[in-house]
């Protein structure tokens, strides 16, 4: 799972047009300036500032260093897989723009290498090159195939239900039949030499205790690569320590747009603050008790997930795939799992040199144009961070495998599409209920507690500007709509500010978290779609606030070094 959305700009060596061909394209160029409907290709690049970021890496040995330097090598390879996975059509339409004359070309080539495609994440996949609207499905699926088409499939063929609907698979037309290809056949040609080069990096590190297990991880990990069986190096993840902190492989569903199945290949590369990680790690050993409070019934609370969940603070150093898609990933809670997070729970990587870099060039300007004045300068970046931690904690609470109707099952099986903005919203109104209990606690100064809140309804305004679209953007809104009619913020429009009633907001806060975990719990798609056909689409108010942010960067687009 993610916190508060996805990645960053990708250098065109990634994405060059490489491999082998696919079906020719037809391409007319869009308007890329101004076109009809007002969009501006120049200033939708703009809304991503430039942060380069040069983490400090004085720490690792000669072998370390020379490890990371592969790792970042196969992450490379995974962005050409991840490429091809939003559109099986992408390298071709790159190339059709590189051999352009077009004097926009070089925009283009930007907005495309930042976006993996012709599809703007901002501006819920607008097509600012081509008329061929994005697909639904990405390119797990065949452009043209309709949701009931798969169904129909699986019906008539159900031996075929398992390989259908594995996170691991890409379906394919073979004539009139509809194919499930492994991803270790349809990415063989990225997959192997990155598996190559992970064995590679396990070699150059030394033999100790904290590295064998990083080690151990990458061996296994490019096993996978070739096998498409995760769960083996998944646990091995979950052990990791040392200075180096990696996650690479297939993890998030959010592109599947059309039943949340498919997972796409991503790669963090990161170094670890010992001191950071260790002041957080306190957080994890309440977690039990965090579910216990939860407010439902007692059936809803699952205490059969692991609670082990160690924390990460580190400092990214390098990217690759999903993690580099326009808008930049602050935090992650892996591993999805269910199997590996009932056995272990599942471990947070807060990246604290990005979440620095969003909290001073865009919260912080934000939360000045969101609330009143006293209000707007309660905001901190101390609660930022911790908001960013107990959102990925709070991944970890609530239901995961549940019984529908007698048969064993998950939430994200049961809600398909929906998860994803279900899921984010639920870890964030989650992660404030667990902050504002851990105060009562004090664990956390229930005298900044006004802070707090300021800065989480801040939060909202900051994913509410990609569209709702995304998945935590469908959180944020499902959120401030309940919020709204809670009667927690009051609008002054001579100001054109909101004004949060603080008690009011700590308890729909409680509320929405008993609602949402109740619907995860019961697993029904039809009140999950009743639910946020209700509260996902944005009023009046919230759109007065979201057009007075337009020269705030929407986001970051950091620059990573090559090599440490």
């Amino acid at each position: 799972m993610r916190s508060l959305l996805l990645a960053s700009i990708a250098a065109a060596a990634l994405l060059s047009a490489c491999g082998p061909k696919h079906n020719e394209v037809d391409i007319t160029p869009a308007q890329v300036q101004a076109d009809d409907d007002g969009y501006n290709l120049s200033r939708q690049y703009e809304k991503f500032a430039e942060v380069k970021m040069n983490p400090d890496t004085s720490f690792l040995t000669e072998g370390e260093r020379a490890a990371v330097n592969k790792i970042i090598e196969a992450s490379e390879l995974l962005s050409e897989v991840y490429l091809r996975q939003l559109d099986v059509r992408n390298p071709e339409i790159r190339a059709e723009i590189a051999a352009s004359d077009r004097p926009d070309k070089q925009l283009l080539l930007d907005m495309f290498d930042l976006h993996f495609g012709v599809c703007d994440s901002l501006e819920d996949g607008h097509v600012f090159y081509g008329d061929t609207p994005c697909p639904k499905g990405a390119g797990f699926y065949p452009a043209d195939m309709t949701k009931q088409e798969f169904e129909d499939w699986i019906t008539a063929h159900p031996e075929d239900e398992e390989a259908f609907r594995s996170g691991y698979t890409v379906i394919r037309r073979d004539g009139d039949k509809l194919i499930a290809v492994p991803y270790s056949k349809a990415y063989a040609q990225w997959l192997r030499p990155a598996g190559k080069l992970l064995r590679e990096a396990s070699d150059l590190l030394p033999t100790n205790g904290q590295s064998n297990r990083l080690k151990r991880f990458l061996r296994l990990r490019s096993i996978a690569f070739r096998t498409d069986d995760y769960f083996d190096s998944e646990m091995a993840w979950m052990d990791l320590l040392g200075n180096i902190e990696v996650a690479i492989g297939p993890y998030e569903v959010y592109d599947d747009q059309l039943f949340g199945y498919k997972t796409a290949f991503e790669s963090f590369v990161t170094v670890k603050n010992p001191e950071e990680s260790k002041a957080l790690a306190k957080y994890k050993d309440f977690l039990k008790d965090m579910e216990a409070n939860l407010p439902v019934e007692d059936k809803y609370k699952n205490f059969d997930r692991g609670f082990e969940s160690p924390i990460a603070v580190t400092y990214q150093v390098h990217g690759g795939g999903d993690n580099e898609n326009g808008v930049q990933t602050i935090a992650f809670n892996l591993p999805n799992d269910e199997r590996v997070r009932e056995a272990k729970g599942a471990k947070k990587v807060i990246l604290n040199n990005v979440l620095g870099a969003k909290y001073d060039r865009i919260l912080a300007p934000i939360g000045e144009r969101v609330l009143v004045a006293d209000q707007a300068k309660l905001t901190a970046k101390k609660w930022m961070s911790n908001n960013t931690l107990f959102h990925e904690l709070s991944h970890s609470l609530g239901p995961g495998t549940i019984t529908v109707d007698g048969v064993e099952t998950t939430v994200n099986a049961q809600l398909k599409e929906l998860y994803s903005g279900v899921e984010e919203g639920k870890a964030d109104v989650m992660g404030a209920y667990n902050i504002l209990y851990m105060m009562e606690r004090g664990e956390l100064p229930i005298a900044e507690k006004e802070a707090y809140l300021a800065t989480y309804f801040t939060g909202k305004f900051r994913s509410m500007r990609f569209g709702t679209g995304a998945a935590h953007a469908k959180g944020a809104a499902y959120q401030y709509n309940y919020f709204r009619d809670a009667g927690a913020v009051e609008w002054l429009p001579e100001q054109e500010r909101f004004k949060i009633d603080f008690p009011k907001l700590e308890q729909a806060i409680s509320d929405l978290t008993g609602e949402i975990v109740r619907l995860q719990g019961d697993g029904n798609y039809g009140a999950v779609k009743v639910f946020l056909d209700e509260y996902l689409p944005l009023d009046a108010e919230a759109k007065i606030v979201i057009g007075h942010l337009d020269d705030i960067p929407y986001d970051i687009r950091p620059i990573y070094p090559d090599k440490i």
